[in-house]
């Protein structure tokens, strides 16, 4: 897959009639990737620290694209399976915490901490935003909780109303119940419950992981409201591509989401490996506007070492 994003510098992109229709794409200015970094390691998946090891050789390699030469700046931000390997899981996992891609996505992102040898979390949360190409790019922990609203008050009240928003997260809109703080007795993460205690706040609408997590996906709609400089929301967790607008649960919104698949275990490509896929993000700065184009890396999944790209659907909209 990173030798096909590779491949991309110097390419043409499809003549398809959208932003950058026909034209060769001179460098990727940027490399996101929103989680899962590692898998969560249940019994007989190798541990967290193997993984981000190897994770690590390759993508935070000073000539990650070697034909282009100023690097893509590279954005990591963790999933709900970074996030379980420190917190522990209510099923077994060998060994039962390794803080190692948390830890290694943590200290990346913010060199200062580089001293920094134990996470405290919540509280050393990875979220950030960074201004690309006249956009306000924020990067949140796994799903926009309270605390990351609280954050994100505070980061976009610096901007001016013109300034274009676009979100980032592991997780869908819509979050899941078990995302939350167990609600029930002593808020462990154990068995009974399920609760996987990701977030910074207890599960407010029921005590089961089966309960909708509504009164939660409510607020964030709220917010989203309350900034109409937000113009869309990029995300994974439930892997495959999509693009589909989020009403919120009242039906009040109209938020672009953007949804990628997964380079291991996609809801469609984990059975079929030439639907493996990766998005590609046109910025029309004239215009305005963006488009996101499906990339295919697998198709020639029977010719190894052979990487190219075959472009599948695509999504625009105006910011």
């Amino acid at each position: 897959m990173l030798k096909a994003m590779a491949g991309l510098v110097n390419s043409q992109l499809p003549t398809d009639g959208k932003i950058g229709s026909g034209e060769k794409v001179t460098s990727i200015s940027a490399l996101i990737i929103a989680g899962d970094i590692v898998n969560r390691q249940e019994i007989g998946i190798q541990s967290a620290r193997k993984s981000w090891d190897e994770f690590a050789s390759l993508y935070l390699s000073k000539n990650l694209f070697p034909t282009q030469k100023k690097q893509p700046q590279i954005f990591l931000l963790p999933g709900n399976h970074d996030v379980s390997n420190m917190v522990g899981y209510h099923k077994p996992m060998d060994p039962l915490l390794d803080t190692s891609s948390y830890l290694g996505m943590y200290r990346f992102m913010f060199p200062d901490s580089n001293q920094v040898t134990k996470i405290n979390y919540p509280k050393n949360r990875i979220h950030y935003s960074k201004d690309l190409a006249g956009i306000h790019f924020v990067f949140l922990n796994l799903w926009p909780d309270s605390a990351e609203r609280k954050w994100m008050d505070e980061n976009l009240s610096c901007l001016d109303s013109s300034t274009p928003v676009v979100l980032f997260a592991h997780s869908f809109p819509d979050v899941e119940a078990r995302f939350f703080i167990n609600p029930n007795t002593d808020h462990s993460v154990n068995s009974k419950d399920k609760f996987e205690n990701l977030l910074s706040e207890a599960f407010k609408d029921g005590i089961q992981v089966s309960d909708t997590a509504k009164l939660e996906q409510q607020a964030f709609a709220e917010f989203v409201s309350r900034h109409p400089t937000i113009k869309a929301y990029f995300h994974g967790h439930s892997n495959f591509t999509e693009f589909y607008t989020w009403q919120g649960p009242d039906s009040s919104l109209q938020l672009p989401c953007i949804r990628v698949d997964s380079p291991l275990k996609g809801k469609f490509s984990a059975k079929d490996e030439s639907q493996l896929s990766f998005e590609l993000i046109t910025i029309d700065l004239t215009n305005r506007s963006i488009i996101v184009r499906e990339c295919f890396w697998n198709k020639n999944w029977d010719s190894p070492g052979k990487a190219s790209i075959s472009f599948g659907s695509n999504f625009s909209f105006s910011f």
